[in-house]
């Protein structure tokens, strides 16, 4: 196993989920009344539920309490969860880097209860696979904790560890957090604006970035090594 860890949002990233988040918050809007904004889909991308929650308040009245929201949000989503999919190109990665031995986790902005469904439609779940959720941290992205957790869960420095992410929010946490971020938008989103330090990854191929991102961690490191044994 490598010193270098790479670190993968879920939604929209290894699991082609962002259509049935958005499907399903149209859905309870709907519920309550409410027409759905045209803007919303491309407004959401890596938000966390209590920033969509407030959103939707902000957009379109919205009135209902943030735990009637999830009840009704969460059970129109996993009644689709059993269709998801992974991501077109996702899963080559993945088997890439079990080739190399080169650890990697989940770390999402969605609760463990649908972090558990995802990984459970695409058949990622597994004995030892480390995710973060939005539970299990503090403050979800863009702050840093959900990246600095995953790192300390694998045994790894920040700066040996690679953030893939199709967000901007998700991007910026993992700055923060002092790794490398690739951003690797799903192939309609070039609104996007990500930000300054982020390697933009072509969204039909993300083995060749990732390869060259895990390159140039490994000519540092080498670089490292010489100098401390000068």
């Amino acid at each position: 196993m490598t010193r270098f860890a790479v670190l993968f949002d879920m939604d929209g990233t290894l699991v082609d989920s962002e259509p049935a988040h958005f499907e399903a918050m149209a859905e309870v809007l709907r519920l309550h009344g409410h027409a759905v904004p045209a803007a919303l889909a491309g407004m959401v991308t890596g938000m966390t539920g209590a920033d969509c929650h407030a959103l939707l308040g902000e957009l379109t009245g919205f009135k209902p309490s943030f735990e009637a929201y999830v009840r009704d949000k969460y059970g129109f989503y996993l009644a689709m969860a059993s269709g998801l999919a992974m991501r077109p190109g996702a899963q080559s990665v993945l088997d890439a880097l079990q080739d190399g031995a080169i650890p990697w986790a989940i770390v999402s902005n969605s609760d463990r209860m649908l972090v558990d469904a995802n990984l459970r439609a695409v058949g990622l779940q597994r004995p030892g696979l480390v995710s973060v959720s939005r539970n299990d941290v503090r403050d979800g992205k863009p702050q840093a904790e959900p990246y600095l957790r995953a790192a300390y869960l694998l045994g790894k420095a920040p700066s040996d560890c690679i953030v893939v992410e199709d967000s901007v929010p998700g991007a910026i946490a993992g700055l923060a957090a002092g790794m490398t971020v690739i951003g690797w938008p799903e192939p309609h989103r070039n609104d996007l604006v990500f930000p300054a330090g982020t390697v933009l990854a072509d969204p039909h191929d993300l083995l060749t970035t990732l390869s060259d991102c895990l390159a140039g961690l490994r000519r540092r490191f080498a670089k490292e090594t010489l100098h401390v044994s000068r």
